[in-house]
């Protein structure tokens, strides 16, 4: 089939509206489908001698389900992807698994996982212009830093006060939990915001026919 721009817009569309009123069975099995992406790529991993967080990609796979799982179901993948690891499943980082995982250095991490979902799922299905790519990177950029980042901090301070005796000073603590992942996170977060672009339609579902609406291409 001839690929032009017109149709890839229209297919962009139609997918992301069946993706939004699709059944729960569906929206189950899509969220299910993004955990299993998310616990193979956390098994796509750089182990730093200095700190038992190791680098990953798998927040690549928690924003991607925020964007193209929208609010809930993006959530909703990285609950099923925390229940299923917790049941003792080896998919989280460096294949580990069981409930030991989420009260040690990177239960926080695993946390704020559900918090980026849910909160970039919000953005991307409510407001048509944080799909686009300046705004989602924004975006993206504040959902790394707080809300994974910090209750990822939070958790490895209180593991290395119960291991060591002792509350690491700020510059070690971010040392071993943020600093050392700074420029992959640019990566994830780029392409991420680039998939978002091209993957997520500039049109609300408002009843219109899209063909007809002289700004349905319209890209923000």
């Amino acid at each position: 089939m001839e690929i032009t721009i017109d149709n890839y817009f229209e297919k962009r569309y139609s997918l992301f509206k069946w993706r939004s009123e699709t059944s729960y069975a569906n929206k189950l099995v899509m969220a299910f489908f993004m955990a299993c992406i998310t616990g193979i790529m956390a098994q796509i991993i750089i182990p730093l001698p200095w700190t038992p967080v190791p680098i990953t990609a798998q927040t690549f796979a928690v924003l991607l389900a925020g964007i193209l799982l929208g609010r809930y179901w993006g959530g909703l993948s990285m609950v099923v992807y925390l229940a299923i690891g917790l049941a003792g499943v080896p998919w989280f980082a460096g294949t580990t698994g069981g409930f030991g995982i989420i009260i040690g250095a990177n239960g926080g991490f695993l946390i704020g996982f559900v918090l980026a979902a849910l909160f970039i799922g919000h953005f991307s299905d409510k407001y048509i212009n944080a799909r686009s790519f300046m705004p989602m990177l924004g975006l993206l950029i504040f959902t790394s830093l707080f809300l994974i980042y910090i209750p990822g901090l939070i958790q490895l301070s209180a593991w290395l006060y119960l291991v060591n005796g002792s509350v690491p000073g700020i510059w070690s603590l971010l040392s071993m939990g943020l600093l050392p992942f700074i420029f992959g996170d640019i990566l994830k977060i780029g392409g991420a915001a680039a998939l978002a672009k091209a993957l997520t339609p500039k049109e609300s579902f408002n009843g219109e026919n899209p063909i007809d609406n002289e700004n349905k291409w319209k890209i923000f």
